[in-house]
């Protein structure tokens, strides 16, 4: 009876089983959750590291352009810039080279870093890193350690070296209980998941590519880059315009390049000294039209009591005052719509300009006008004015005849093989499927010059029976009667009929009587 006091029943059996599969399972769980964690951390590293090596990039074309521009200034550090980029290049190199080996140590020749499949291996990176046939670890600190100690003597600043120390720093702190120190490649690699082993080397490139920025940000200041530098001084005469419209001034600004504002240059113009005050804004009244030349020179003190003169000449044009008015469409403005009309001035901004229109309206559109007349057969004229220098003055006339809209012409819409909306206008062959879709007629001038659509009111179908008798049927509106839609099934191929009496009304608001149009049946 003992015995047999001790013995499990089948149920209790089966929930001792479910608890132990449960605990192994949440126990894969937890390692999987973990390896994923590594894996999105790979992820964030492997964007930010991208990141930094496009704004090293930047940085290594700074200096290789101000190499350009000055390299007697630029030339030093732009070389020690590029036995940096070399020295980084080569040890990102090889810690990227030693993911590489380390996935393939445990996925085999085909492993690829970016979808590793063992990531919980726990002997591929101590392979690689530790083994006495490798020592992988022991180079790798090395090379970090020769790399850290260049990259320092490039940092003249104690905060930055300092800086660096810490970043690529292979100390480790031992715990005071071990007898035997723990060497930096054993503390990262030994019995260390291949997930959590690419991470880890890919955070040593970032730091790599942090530290490559640094030394950069110190050789752009070495050659003080962020400085406006000449080598050669000049003067400038940048005026506003060299086009003048007589009535109005011509103003210039006569600078010297990289002038130093403690200390402003003295300014000649034909032989007169611009005031001080003006502080090298130059005027002139221009009464008279052509073109004029004037000649200076400035002259720049020296803290050591010396003087240099430093000549300039430039030329300004005086016209007539002048405007360019044009019909977008064509020579004539039509009644009823609106024209759109381009209207400029040489040397003035399109919002100093206005414009005015007699026998109708005028009204700007952005920088387009659109022109509305109002009586056919009447000119209408359009006089633009501009303001120069705070005065408003007149620099154009111009008069349009105005003419009624031409009659449009009656169509059948359809859409082509492509989906596009296209006009048969008769006298040709139409596919019967095509009338059949249509759902009437609309009627447009679209000649390329004028693009102006009409309301159809209303129309008429003639059909011929057998003895030639003509079969008038009315539309409903714009659209095909049903009438009208059956005789079009009866129609047999090669049939033909009219579109007659078709009345539409245009924008202006006349109704027209349109030509009529044939249409072949195909």
């Amino acid at each position: 009876m003992a015995g047999n006091s001790t013995k499990l029943s089948p149920r209790q059996k089966m929930i001792n089983l479910m608890y132990i599969v449960l605990t192994a399972m949440l126990a894969l769980n937890v390692s999987s959750d973990v390896l994923n964690g590594f894996r999105q951390v790979e992820d964030g590293l492997g964007r930010s590291t991208a990141t930094a090596a496009v704004r090293n990039e930047t940085l290594y074309q700074q200096l290789a352009d101000f190499n350009e521009q000055n390299p007697e200034k630029g030339g030093l550090w732009y070389n020690k810039s590029l036995e940096l980029k070399e020295r980084t290049s080569q040890l990102y190199d090889y810690i990227d080279s030693l993911k590489v080996v380390i996935v393939k140590q445990a996925d085999g020749e085909d492993g690829d870093v970016r979808n590793i499949q063992r990531q919980d291996d726990l002997e591929a990176a101590s392979f690689i890193m530790l083994s006495p046939s490798k020592r992988q670890g022991a180079r790798l600190r090395k090379s970090i350690e020769d790399y850290r100690s260049y990259v320092s003597d490039i940092m003249p600043d104690s905060i930055k070296k300092a800086t660096i120390e810490d970043c690529l720093s292979t100390h480790i702190n031992t715990r005071t209980e071990k007898i035997t120190p723990t060497l930096w490649e054993e503390t990262l690699f030994e019995n260390m998941p291949v997930v959590a082993a690419v991470t880890i080397l890919t955070k040593m490139q970032s730091d790599v590519l942090y530290a490559e920025s640094m030394a950069l940000s110190t050789l752009i200041n070495n050659i003080d880059v962020g400085d406006v530098r000449v080598n050669q001084l000049d003067a400038f005469v940048i005026p506003n315009s060299k086009n003048i419209i007589r009535g109005s001034k011509y103003t210039a600004n006569i600078v010297l390049a990289a002038i130093d504002t403690t200390q402003l240059p003295n300014i000649y113009i034909d032989g007169k000294e611009l005031p001080a005050d003006r502080k090298g804004h130059y005027e002139v009244f221009c009464n008279t039209t052509g073109v004029f030349d004037f000649t200076g020179y400035l002259e720049v003190p020296h803290g050591d009591g010396t003087v240099t003169r430093h000549d300039f000449s430039s030329s300004y044009t005086v016209v007539e005052p002048s405007a360019t008015i044009s019909a977008t469409m064509m020579n004539v403005l039509y009644a009823g719509i609106a024209n759109p009309i381009s209207i400029s001035v040489p040397g003035i901004p399109n919002n100093a300009i206005q414009a005015t229109m007699t026998n109708g309206t005028l009204t700007r559109q952005g920088d387009v006008w659109e022109a509305r007349p109002s009586k056919v057969g009447k000119e209408a004229v359009i006089s633009v004015t501009a303001t120069i220098d705070g005065n408003t003055q007149s620099v154009a006339n111009t008069a349009f005849r105005v003419r009624q809209l031409p009659d449009p012409m009656p169509y059948i819409a359809y859409q082509d093989a492509k989906g596009y909306e296209q006009h048969y206008k008769g006298g040709k062959p139409f596919a019967k499927t095509l009338l059949l879709q249509a759902a009437g007629i609309g009627a447009a001038i679209d000649d390329d010059l004028l693009n102006v659509t009409y309301r159809v009111l209303s129309f008429e179908t003639v059909f011929f029976d057998s003895m030639g008798n003509a079969i008038p049927e009315v539309s409903d509106g714009a659209n095909f009667s049903q009438r009208q839609k059956n005789s079009f099934r009866r129609l047999s191929r090669g049939k033909r009929f009219y579109i007659s009496r078709v009345r539409a009304v245009g924008p202006d608001g006349i109704e027209r009587d349109l030509s009529p149009i044939e249409v072949i049946v195909n």
